[in-house]
């Protein structure tokens, strides 16, 4: 880490804001259905009570329109962490204003103060000056600890660091970093990535700087229609992304050229409708119906793909295979997690990029099998893409 992080810095008697990354699932009665994410924070905010600084902590949760609204309070959250740390976590009502520098005011070393949900005011989006000055009233020292919002330029990710002398990393970002710039940038090899999803065109940046660093790249879920579309192919009722479909036959041609082992797959579980009930059949790629869709990696396809991640030495994955959601299509973005798993227990490193993959990961089972899952997806995307992060450039250097 060329930046500063919470090791280099004194919290005794500090009053010190953190940004976590508390976005968590929450069902209908309001219940946290993972608390990873909370978990994943718990590092960071013990070594600050541990050294006696008083930790005010921040976050944003969901997606509330800039204003307050009750499904989105990270009151479930302050409730989970007091468990989790066996002390009394205070919530504030806000996140800025008179009552919150009077808490903060009030706070002792070794205690935690959690603020209102930040994304109540849509100044923190667009990371407005005066927002982030009033965020940091009253705190000594900044903590970023937000992986999974490190990709976005807020108040409370960017804007902040210049209301404070100290900008430091907490344990989680440290982490997230030291895990995806190995992976990519001083791998075991042969490094091998694969990469699913939907679209296309959330992963063109990703495939175009994994291709000066990989010895493969397996692709999968509903971007590969695209691809079979580039090549002349009948794709059926297959998601397709047209403006994307020129885009698709460069990186062909560009693997072609310069002989990069991207693996598309061969046959393809095929269905009537978008259901999980739907009639379904495997089919090789060049016998996809025009009545039909494509939903997940074949047989064929699976063997083969778990053959190379057995052969890697370090693994990358971000995207689902199919339509895991439904358990029809969801066979090949099982059997690749759980190649993945395997290969682990033997020796590779494996990084899952955050998203739906690690939410597959979690739904398998396989969470304890894997080198590391990121919190952040996006962050995580943008990182494979080769992009600075301007939460982790905003902090202090070493």
């Amino acid at each position: 880490m060329a930046k500063k992080t919470i090791e280099d810095v004194v919290l005794k008697n500090k009053k010190v804001l953190m940004r976590c990354d508390f976005n968590v699932p929450l069902n209908e009665k309001l219940e946290i259905t993972d608390d990873r994410r909370i978990t994943e924070s718990l590092p960071s905010i013990r070594k600050v009570l541990k050294e006696q600084g008083a930790l005010i902590l921040c976050s944003h949760l969901g997606r509330p329109k800039g204003g307050a609204a009750p499904e989105f309070s990270l009151k479930p959250v302050a409730q989970r962490l007091s468990e989790l740390l066996g002390l009394p976590v205070r919530m504030a009502d806000e996140c800025i204003g008179p009552e919150v520098e009077q808490l903060k005011k009030d706070l002792k070393s070794g205690q935690v103060l959690l603020l209102e949900n930040l994304r109540f005011h849509k100044e923190e989006e667009k990371n407005d000056p005066a927002f982030a000055q009033a965020l940091a009233k009253g705190c000594d020292l900044f903590v970023n600890d937000a992986f999974g919002t490190a990709h976005r330029a807020h108040a409370s990710t960017e804007g902040i660091n210049h209301y404070f002398k100290e900008n430091v990393a907490g344990y989680l970002i440290q982490k997230e970093l030291k895990y995806l710039d190995e992976a990519i940038n001083k791998p075991k090899r042969p490094l091998l990535a694969i990469l699913g999803g939907a679209k296309i065109s959330g992963k063109i940046d990703v495939i175009k700087n994994l291709f000066a660093k990989v010895d493969g790249i397996l692709l999968g879920g509903g971007m590969i229609f695209t691809f079979y579309k580039a090549k002349g192919m009948e794709i059926g009722k297959s998601l397709v992304e047209e403006d994307r479909i020129e885009m698709a036959k460069a990186i062909l041609d560009e693997a072609k050229q310069k002989s990069i082992a991207l693996h598309l797959p061969e046959d393809v579980v095929i269905a009537e409708t978008f259901d999980n009930n739907a009639k379904h059949k495997v089919v090789t790629v060049d016998k996809i119906e025009p009545a039909w869709m494509g939903l997940d990696i074949g047989p064929a396809t699976i063997e083969k793909f778990v053959k190379e991640i057995h052969q890697a030495k370090t693994v990358v994955w971000n995207g689902p295979m199919g339509a895991f959601e439904m358990s029809n299509f969801a066979i090949g973005t099982r059997k690749i997690a759980q190649a993945l798993a395997d290969t682990t227990g033997k020796g590779a490193i494996t990084v899952v990029g955050g998203g739906d993959s690690a939410a597959a990961i979690s739904d398998f089972g396989l969470d304890e099998k894997i080198t590391h899952i990121s919190t952040g997806g996006g962050a995580s995307l943008e990182f494979l893409e080769g992009k600075v992060l301007p939460g982790i450039a905003a902090l202090s250097e070493k």
